[in-house]
């Protein structure tokens, strides 16, 4: 990793960060570099949560924006989200700049992690769709839902990484450029096959049904339920599963999905054991959906949200889904006429996939582009 991503001496911080409040910190000074300077001008608070708080700021010295969230550090232990963003670098995933420690006067330690700055939420861009009665153009669902599942096909194969709370708040997006970015690392985790996890993870709309069926053996599966709901409220303009509590959050999914059978409960859990659910017939996805819905729409809704989690297409695969074709045209544009982000400027996630998979994934102009000479399997 690069040097600047290194810590520094703690600063004194005096109050907590109020607007126009000024954190100074020291970066580099490893290798011979010299040491620099840096001070942040916090500008605006942009999110509050049980972890602290992530501000807006400004660096004095090069005039950019950032994104600080700064946390309560626990001097017995390392911060997880800080070492899981470090091994982390995507277009699709929000990238960390540099950390530092600061303390307050009570001689509390925090740990601030600048991040790049990215001025939308998918919440607040599908907020305001709702506030004025309409859907979400299909073009925009198609290009923000097809990078969401690009930055997790990075983090589940390449960094190893479950997000464990995927949701409009924890997706970005550049008004510009509709460049997406899955942010917040505050529960995510590497799974270790064997090892047990908590359970009471995710937020409850977009909590995969093994989490409340109390698995603790669970898997990324879980990061592709959730994608699964983002898509479908993008397609809805609201929640698909918008329970109450977690016995309410199962009622809305069994309304959809049907009563899971016992093979499913025991692919989700093997240790349930109680099995009283009233028996409801799974609601045909074409009519979750409205009549003018492409059905390429449905069909890779309905590949993610199943119960058994094994039968969930991985990221890649839903990458490589036919409701993404659209993007993969020669001449795909923006409304605006604008060229759209950058979609296929993979990075080690294509390693060890299918070649036919990576096949669709590449599109002819980007493989002519490339010089690739992919080998067409025969009858296509």
């Amino acid at each position: 990793m690069s040097n600047d991503k290194e810590m520094s001496a703690p600063i004194m911080d005096g109050q907590d960060t109020v607007t126009g409040h000024i954190i100074s910190t020291t970066i580099g000074g490893k290798n011979g570099e010299p040491k620099q300077t840096v001070s942040y001008m916090a500008e605006r608070v942009v999110g509050t949560g049980s972890f602290g708080v992530v501000f807006q700021a400004k660096c004095l010295e090069t005039g950019e924006t950032v994104a600080i969230k700064k946390v309560l550090q626990d001097r017995r232990y390392k911060n997880r989200e800080l070492q899981l963003m470090r091994t982390m670098d995507h277009p699709n995933v929000v990238s960390l700049k540099h950390c530092f420690f600061s303390t307050t006067s009570k001689d509390e330690l925090f740990l601030n992690l600048v991040m790049e700055y990215v001025p939308e939420s998918m919440y607040r861009v599908l907020k305001h769709y709702s506030n004025i009665n309409q859907r979400m153009p299909l073009i925009y669902v198609k290009l923000y839902t097809y990078q969401i599942f690009r930055g997790l096909a990075y983090m589940h194969t390449v960094a190893g990484v479950c997000h464990r709370d995927l949701k409009p708040q924890n997706v970005l997006v550049d008004p510009l450029s509709h460049q997406v970015k899955i942010c917040d690392f505050g529960s995510a985790k590497v799974l270790v096959k064997g090892e047990a996890n908590i359970s009471y993870i995710c937020s409850r709309y977009y909590r995969a049904p093994e989490l409340i069926f109390g698995a603790t053996e669970y898997t990324s599966a879980i990061d592709i339920w959730s994608a699964g709901c983002v898509l479908a409220e993008l397609l809805l303009g609201q929640p698909l599963f918008p329970g109450e509590n977690a016995v309410d959050q199962l009622v809305e999914i069994i309304k959809v999905l049907g009563t899971p059978t016992r093979e499913e409960i025991r692919c989700m859990n093997p240790n349930y054991t109680d099995f009283r659910f009233p028996q409801i017939k799974a609601h045909p996805w074409h009519k979750v959906f409205h009549k003018r819905m492409p059905p390429e729409a449905i069909d890779l809704a309905s590949r993610l949200l199943q119960y058994s989690p094994s039968l969930r297409c991985t990221a890649l695969e839903a990458c490589g889904h036919a409701f993404f074709d659209e993007l993969r045209e020669p001449n795909a544009r923006l409304p605006n006429g604008r060229q759209l982000p950058p979609l296929f400027n993979f990075k080690q996630e294509l390693t060890g996939a299918h070649p036919e998979l990576i096949n669709r994934l590449l599109p002819d102009h980007m493989k002519r582009q490339m010089g690739m000479q992919f080998i067409h399997p025969t009858g296509t």
